[in-house]
C-alpha cells in the first residue's frame, strides 16, 4: 500500500550546537510567539520563547547565588514551563538534571534522590506536601523549590519558591552578575541522570551527556517534517526521555506550539482545545483513540457507513484525489479537527491500526528508541513508511544486528553521539551492555531489510524458550491479537502444564464496550474462535494454546507500558 505524504513543506530545522544555543536561537527566531499554553484555574496562560530564555538565565543565576550552579538538581511533577526551565537552567550551568517519576512511592523517590546526591529539588503541585515532608531523610538537599507555593502545605527553613528564585536571579543579573552566563558548556559532561523503570534495586541510572542530548534533539528534528506551523498537545510525563527529547527539546528547536495536557481524564477535551496537527504518543494512547473511533461508530449504528466511506476514499486516493479530511471530518473532530500526523514509539503498533488512521487522513509514524540512546534510534519518515517496521536509523546513529549466520534475527546494536555515557556508579552493568568495539546492546531482537529498515520481533528478556529449543517472542503474538475489536489488552506468556511443558497462553482483557451485556461464556467462545483463526496463520510452535480472560486491566508504568513482571 503506497501512502501519500501529507506532511510536505516544513522549513528546514535549525541545527543546534548545544542546549544553551537551542534556547537562545529559538528566542531569537520565535521571540514572543507562545511555546507553551497551559491551564491556570479556568483560563489558558501562554508562555513565550523569550520567557524561557530570560527565566532560564534568571533561575540559573539564582542557582549560582545559592552555590547550586553545577550541582545535581532534581525536578518532579507534572509538565509545566518552569519544569522545563529548571531542566535547561541546570544543564546549561554545568549541573546534571535528575527527572524523577512522580508516581513512585515516596521511599523510592528518597532512595533515588540520595543515590543521585541531589542538592536541590524543584517540584510542581502534584508533589506538594510530600517532598518537604521527607526533608529529614534528605540531608544533602539544600533547597526545596515548589513551583506552586500557594498550595504547599509543608515548608522547611530550606523552602524557597520558584518565583522568589526567579526574582533573586533577575536582581543579580541587573547588578551585573554573569557567573551563569559566562559558563562554558562541556559537551562530554553528564547533563542528565535518568532512572530506568523498576525498583531502586533493579533500576539503573542512565548518564546522558550534553552531547547525547544535543545529538538526539538534532536527529529528532531532521527526521520529521515539522516547523513553527505545528501545534501539539503534551500528554506524556516529562521525566520520560521520549517526551523530553521529542516532545520538548525538539519542539522548542522547530518553534512548535504546545498545549500542556492538565489531566489524563481531560486528554480528549484538550485535543479539542489545542487543535493539534501533530502528536507524539506511545501506543496505548493511539490504540485508545482508535478503539474510541470504532466503539463510537458502532454505538451509533454507523460502522457500515464508515467502512463504505473508507472504500470510496481509497478509490479516490488511487487516482490522486484526496478527500479524506472532508469525508471523515466527524472522526477528526474528536481530536480537534486538525490532526495530520502522530509519531509513536515504545511498543509495536498494529499495521491495521496505522492503515485505519491513514484512511481517516492521519499519518502514523512508528519509531524506536531506548533511554540509553537519549532515546531516538529510528523512525519512519513522512512518505517513506513501511508497515511492521520502526523505520530507518536517525541522522548520526548507526545500527547493526548481532546474529549468527544461520539466524534471521539478532540483538539490535547501536552506535552514535546519542548513546549514553554509561550507568551511574555501575561499571559492571555498563560493561555488560557495550561490545569491545563500543556498540551498545539494546536487548531488543530484530532484523534489518536490504534498505536499512529495522523490524523488532521482541525483547531479549521476554523470549519464551520452548522445550524443542524454539524461541517465541510474546510481543509478536500480541501484535496479532491487539487489532481484534474484542480485545482491549493482552499479555502473552508461557504456563507450565501438568507435564511441565510450556504452553503459550494469552491473558486477555475483553473490550467491555464491544461486548455489551454478553455473558462470560459467550465472550470466551468468541475470542477463542478468533484466536483459533489467528493460529491457522502461525507455525505450530507459535500457536496460542490457551486463553484466560480477566476483568482487571494490567498494571502500567507512567510511560503507559504494561509491567510484565507483575503479570501472573
Amino acid at each position: 500500500m503506497k501512502m501519500i505524504n501529507n506532511l510536505k513543506g516544513a522549513k528546514p530545522p535549525k541545527v543546534i550546537t548545544d542546549l544553551r544555543h537551542l534556547v537562545l536561537s529559538s528566542a531569537e527566531k520565535f521571540g514572543d510567539q507562545y511555546l507553551y499554553k497551559y491551564k491556570k484555574g479556568d483560563t489558558f496562560v501562554e508562555y513565550s520563547y523569550n520567557q524561557l530564555w530570560e527565566e532560564m538565565n534568571a533561575f540559573g543565576t539564582a542557582l549560582a547565588e545559592h552555590g547550586l550552579m553545577g550541582r545535581p538538581i532534581a525536578v518532579m511533577g507534572d509538565t509545566h514551563p518552569h519544569y522545563i526551565c529548571t531542566y535547561f537552567a541546570t544543564v546549561n550551568g554545568g549541573g546534571y538534571i535528575v527527572p524523577i517519576d512522580k508516581e513512585l512511592a515516596i521511599e523510592q523517590i528518597v532512595a533515588f534522590l540520595e543515590l543521585a546526591e541531589v542538592e536541590a529539588i524543584v517540584y510542581t503541585e502534584a508533589l506538594n506536601g510530600k517532598i518537604a515532608a521527607c526533608a529529614d531523610q534528605l540531608p544533602r538537599v539544600r533547597a526545596f523549590i515548589p513551583i506552586h507555593p500557594e498550595t504547599e502545605t509543608v515548608t522547611t527553613d530550606k523552602t524557597v519558591s520558584f518565583a522568589d528564585m526567579l526574582a533573586e536571579g533577575k536582581t543579580a543579573l541587573d547588578r551585573g552578575v554573569t557567573t551563569y552566563l559566562d559558563y562554558e558548556i562541556d559537551m562530554e559532561k553528564m547533563a542528565a541522570l535518568l532512572f530506568t523503570s523498576g525498583t531502586t534495586g533493579t533500576s539503573k541510572g542512565v548518564m546522558l551527556s550534553h552531547k547525547n542530548l544535543t545529538a538526539a534533539t538534532n536527529a529528532s528534528c531532521l527526521s520529521m517534517s515539522y516547523d513553527d506551523n505545528n501545534y501539539f498537545v503534551s500528554v506524556l510525563p516529562p521525566h520520560h526521555s521520549y517526551e523530553m527529547t521529542c516532545g520538548h527539546l525538539a519542539m522548542i528547536n522547530i518553534g512548535g506550539h504546545v498545549l500542556i495536557n492538565d489531566s489524563l481524564k481531560h486528554v480528549m477535551r484538550n485535543f479539542k482545545d489545542g487543535k493539534p496537527n501533530a502528536l507524539a504518543l506511545v501506543p496505548l494512547y493511539v490504540e485508545t483513540m482508535h478503539r474510541k473511533i470504532w466503539d463510537t461508530v458502532r454505538r451509533n449504528g454507523m460502522e457500515n457507513r464508515l467502512r463504505t466511506g473508507m472504500k470510496i476514499s481509497s478509490a479516490l486516493l488511487a487516482i490522486g484525489i484526496d478527500r479524506r479530511r472532508q469525508i471523515f471530518s466527524q472522526v477528526l473532530e474528536a481530536f480537534g479537527g486538525e490532526l495530520k500526523s502522530i509519531v509513536c514509539g515504545g511498543a509495536p503498533l498494529s499495521p491495521e491500526l496505522i492503515k485505519d488512521f491513514y484512511a481517516f487522513g492521519v499519518t502514523v509514524l512508528e519509531g524506536y528508541g531506548i533511554t540509553e540512546c537519549a532515546p531516538l534510534v529510528a523512525v519512519n519518515s513522512p512518505g517513506k513508511i513501511r508497515f511492521h517496521s520502526v523505520g530507518t536509523p536517525v541522522r548520526g546513529c548507526q545500527v547493526k544486528i548481532d546474529k549468527a549466520e544461520e539466524e534471521e534475527t539478532g540483538e539490535i546494536l547501536v552506535k552514535g553521539d546519542n548513546v549514553m555515557m554509561g550507568y551511574y556508579r555501575n561499571p559492571e552493568a555498563t560493561a555488560e551492555v557495550f561490545t569491545e568495539d563500543g556498540w551498545f546492546r539494546t536487548g531488543d531482537i530484530g532484523y534489518m531489510d536490504k534498505d536499512g529498515y529495522i523490524y523488532i520481533t521482541g525483547r531479549k528478556k521476554n523470549v519464551i524458550i520452548l522445550s524443542n529449543g524454539k524461541n517465541v517472542f510474546p510481543e509478536e503474538l500480541e501484535e496479532y491479537l491487539m487489532p481484534l475489536d474484542s480485545v482491549e489488552e493482552v499479555v502473552v506468556l508461557a504456563r507450565e502444564n501438568e507435564s511441565k511443558d510450556l504452553t503459550i497462553t494469552a491473558l486477555i482483557v475483553p473490550n467491555a464496550e464491544y461486548f455489551g451485556e454478553k455473558a462470560k461464556d459467550e465472550i470466551y467462545a468468541q475470542i477463542k474462535a478468533e484466536v483459533n483463526e489467528i493460529n491457522k496463520k502461525l507455525p505450530s510452535f507459535k500457536q496460542i494454546r490457551e486463553i484466560e480472560l480477566r476483568e482487571e486491566k494490567f498494571e502500567r508504568n507512567t510511560s503507559r507500558k504494561i509491567q510484565r513482571f507483575k503479570v501472573k
